[in-house]
């Protein structure tokens, strides 16, 4: 099962990775059109704004995934650092349950979350508010991915290399 999930997070990880990336490309681009069109043709967009913000909470999203991945979000390391032998396998598997209970929890409340809003369309912008709720638990789902793929293999070696 580790040689799986560790198979299937590198897939899944390249992959958010790069779209992290075309969409945070794809930000600044619009980022750029909302500029020339306001201030070099004075035509405001409306839809550019929207857009964006939508896209930066994508982005955030998929973006958690890496961090998630790369053992780079805040944690309990000075339980970590203070702990040795069998006790720091305790603390490394209590702050998995926790993450693992607190990412399952932010899918299941986004999903429906999502699915209420569904009906609804953005302002300026013929798409359901539903695709921005969306990012909560798709983002979830690949985190809880990423901290098991951490779990079995830590790439963040800071508490081993520290002093």
């Amino acid at each position: 099962m580790r040689k799986s999930i560790l198979a299937l997070d590198r897939v899944v990880t390249n992959a958010v990775w790069s779209l992290a990336a075309l969409l945070l490309g794809a930000i600044s681009c619009l980022g750029l059109y909302q500029v020339l069109v306001r201030f070099v043709f004075n035509q405001p967009s409306p839809w550019t704004e929207e857009l964006i913000g939508r896209l930066l909470i994508w982005t955030v999203a998929l973006g958690v995934v890496a961090a998630f991945r790369q053992g780079a979000l805040v944690c309990v390391d000075l339980m970590l650092r203070a702990s040795r032998g069998a006790w720091r396998r305790i603390v490394r598997l209590i702050i998995l349950c926790v993450t693992l209970a607190f990412l399952a929890l932010l899918a299941w409340v986004g999903f429906d979350l999502a699915w209420r809003i569904r009906l609804q369309t953005f302002a300026s912008l013929p798409i359901s508010i539903g695709w921005a709720y969306l990012a909560l638990p798709v983002g979830a789902a690949f985190s809880i991915l990423a901290v098991l793929a951490d779990h079995f293999d830590p790439v963040n070696r800071e508490l081993e290399v520290q002093q």
